[in-house]
C-alpha cells in the first residue's frame, strides 16, 4: 500500500453494493480503519488477510459532531503520514455527505500527502429509488444536523427537498420546528429508512408527527414533497419575469419604475389598512399584492441592467448582520434602548468622519408628515434629543395652542399650526401611540359615523342641508353607541 491515504466508500448498506474496486482494496490493504462499525454491510466485509479498527470511541469522548470528524479527520492524517499510509473506510460515497472526509482533504492538502478516494454506491441512489423520484427534477439535499442549526429553512419549497442522517427523535424535533417555519403542519412528508437493504421502510406522514416516529437512526431520511401549488418567491419572480416577456402581459410590459409608483403607494396603504384592522386574512393578501410590487421593481431593474434582486437581498442582509453585533457578534445589548443608540453609532460609523450628513437625511420624504415627523423625533431622542419627561411635551402643546390662537394673520397661523402638529406627534410619542394610524382610524370612524347620517338621510329623503346640527349631533352619537355596543359584542 503506497504512502497517504485511502478513501473507501462501503456503500449504503448491503454488500451488494459495494464495487468491485472498493472490495479489491479492502482485501489487500492489511489494515482499514472504519468511521463507525455500525453499519450494516460491516460484518461481510472481507476477512482473511485483513484487519478493521473503528473510530467509534471517539463519538463517546468527543461533545459535538463537529469535535468527532476534526479528531478523526486529524487521526487519519497522521496515520497517512506513516510509510505504509492508511485506508479509511465510510458509508456510502466519500464524497457524499461525509463531513470527515471532507476534514481530511483539507488536512492531507497542508500536509502536503496524497489521498486517493475510491468510490461508492451512494444512500441517494436506493433512496431516490425508494421514492420513486428523479433528483434531475431538480432535487434538494441537507444535512439534518444543519438545518436544525437553522430557524428558517434555506429551502425552496417547490422543490422537493430530502434531509439527510436524521439519527434521533430529538433531531427531528429540532428540524421538524426548522421546517414549520415554510411548510404548514400539516404537510405530507415520507420517511425512509435502511435504503437498500432488505429492511428498507417508506413511510408517508404529517410533518407535525415527524419525531413522533419511533425507529429513527443513522440510515433514516426524510423526504418533502413540492408544494401542490407554487409558493417560493423563485417561482414568484419567474411568473413577474414572464408576465413582463416580450409575449407576455402588454400592461405589464409598459410599467416602468415611474408608472408604478402609484400602485406601490396603494399596497403600502392596503397593508396598512390590513394591520389596522388586525385582520391577517387580509393581511396575508395584501403583503402579498405588495411583494408583487416590489418584484416587479426588482425585474424592471434586471431588464435595464441596474441590479437584480439578489443585489438588493445580498445588501440587506450584510447591512443587518453589520447592525446588530449583539445577534451576530460578540457585543452585548441590555435592551431595545442600548440597542438603538448601538444602531445609530453604527450608522455614524458607516457614513465615515471625513464628510457630514445628518442623521435625519436618510427619512424618506415621500413618508406622510405625521410619520416623518416620528420618525424625527425618534432618532433625535436615541442621541438624548428629548425632554426629560412627560410633563414639558404636555406644556409645549399649550404653549404651541396659544401662539396659533395669538397669532396676527393666516400666515403666522399655518407655521404655528405646523408646530403644533410636531408637538401634538411628540406626545403621542411619549405615549407610544402611532401619530399616523391614529390619524387614520379618527378619519375611519369619521366616516362611518358620517356615513351613518347620510344613511338616514337617504332612508327618509332628506337632504343633507335640510337637516339641523342637533339631528346629525344626535345621529352622530347613536352611531357612537353602536360601535361600542359591536366592540363589546365582539
Amino acid at each position: 500500500m503506497p504512502t497517504g491515504i485511502v478513501i473507501v466508500g462501503l456503500g449504503p448498506g448491503s454488500p451488494e453494493q459495494i464495487t468491485l474496486q472498493a472490495w479489491r482494496t479492502l482485501e489487500g490493504a492489511g489494515q482499514v480503519y472504519l468511521r463507525t462499525r455500525h453499519h450494516p454491510v460491516v460484518p461481510e466485509l472481507p476477512q482473511s488477510a485483513t484487519t478493521y479498527e473503528s473510530f467509534d470511541q471517539v463519538y463517546e469522548q468527543a461533545d459535538t459532531f463537529d469535535d468527532v470528524y476534526t479528531e478523526i479527520a486529524r487521526r487519519v492524517v497522521e496515520l497517512g503520514q506513516r510509510p505504509e499510509g492508511v485506508v479509511y473506510a465510510v458509508p456510502g460515497d466519500p464524497m457524499i455527505g461525509e463531513i470527515s472526509v471532507q476534514r481530511i482533504l483539507a488536512l492531507a492538502k497542508e500536509a502536503d500527502l496524497s489521498v486517493r478516494v475510491v468510490p461508492g454506491v451512494s444512500f441517494l441512489q436506493p433512496t431516490v429509488g425508494a421514492l420513486g423520484v428523479d433528483p434531475f427534477d431538480g432535487l434538494q439535499i441537507c444535512d439534518a444536523t444543519l438545518l436544525a442549526q437553522q430557524l428558517h429553512p434555506n429551502l425552496n419549497p417547490d422543490v422537493g427537498a430530502l434531509i439527510v442522517q436524521l439519527y434521533s427523535r430529538e433531531l427531528a424535533a429540532d428540524v421538524k420546528m426548522t421546517l414549520m417555519h415554510l411548510y404548514h403542519d400539516d404537510q405530507p412528508v415520507r420517511l425512509v429508512r435502511s435504503a437498500g437493504t432488505p429492511q428498507e421502510v417508506v413511510r408517508e406522514f404529517e410533518l407535525y408527527r415527524l419525531d413522533r416516529q419511533q425507529d429513527l437512526d443513522h440510515l433514516s431520511s426524510l423526504y418533502i414533497p413540492p408544494l401542490q401549488h407554487p409558493g417560493s418567491i423563485a417561482s414568484f419572480e419567474d411568473i413577474v419575469a414572464r408576465l413582463r416577456a416580450p409575449d407576455g402581459c402588454p400592461w405589464d410590459r409598459e410599467q416602468t419604475h415611474q408608472t408604478l409608483r402609484n400602485h406601490l403607494l396603494e399596497e403600502t396603504y392596503e397593508v396598512l389598512e390590513a394591520l389596522d384592522a388586525d385582520n391577517m386574512e387580509d393581511l396575508q393578501e395584501e403583503l402579498g399584492d405588495l411583494l408583487l410590487q416590489i418584484l416587479l421593481h426588482a425585474q424592471i431593474a434586471v431588464e435595464d441592467g441596474d441590479f437584480k434582486l439578489i443585489d438588493s437581498v445580498s445588501h440587506i442582509i450584510e447591512k443587518l448582520i453589520r447592525r446588530h453585533p449583539h445577534v451576530f457578534g460578540q457585543v452585548t445589548a441590555k435592551d431595545s434602548e442600548d440597542v438603538l443608540r448601538q444602531w445609530e453609532e453604527i450608522k455614524r460609523a458607516e457614513r465615515g468622519a471625513e464628510t457630514f450628513k445628518s442623521m435625519l437625511a436618510g427619512i424618506s420624504t415621500a413618508l406622510p408628515s405625521l410619520s416623518r415627523a416620528m420618525e424625527m423625533q425618534r432618532r433625535a431622542a436615541r442621541v438624548g434629543f428629548d425632554w426629560p419627561s412627560r410633563e414639558p411635551v404636555v406644556e409645549k402643546v399649550v404653549e404651541e395652542i396659544n401662539e396659533f390662537l395669538d397669532a396676527p394673520d393666516r400666515q403666522s397661523q399655518a407655521g404655528e399650526f405646523g408646530d403644533l402638529l410636531f408637538s401634538l406627534v411628540n406626545l403621542a410619542r411619549w405615549h407610544d401611540i402611532d401619530a399616523e394610524s391614529s390619524l387614520r382610524e379618527t378619519t375611519k370612524r369619521f366616516a362611518r359615523r358620517f356615513g351613518a347620517i347620510e344613511q338616514y338621510a337617504f332612508d327618509h329623503g332628506l337632504d343633507l342641508q335640510q337637516m339641523n346640527l342637533e339631528e346629525m349631533d344626535s345621529l352622530w352619537e347613536r352611531a357612537k353607541r353602536d360601535e361600542r355596543e359591536q366592540e363589546s359584542g365582539a
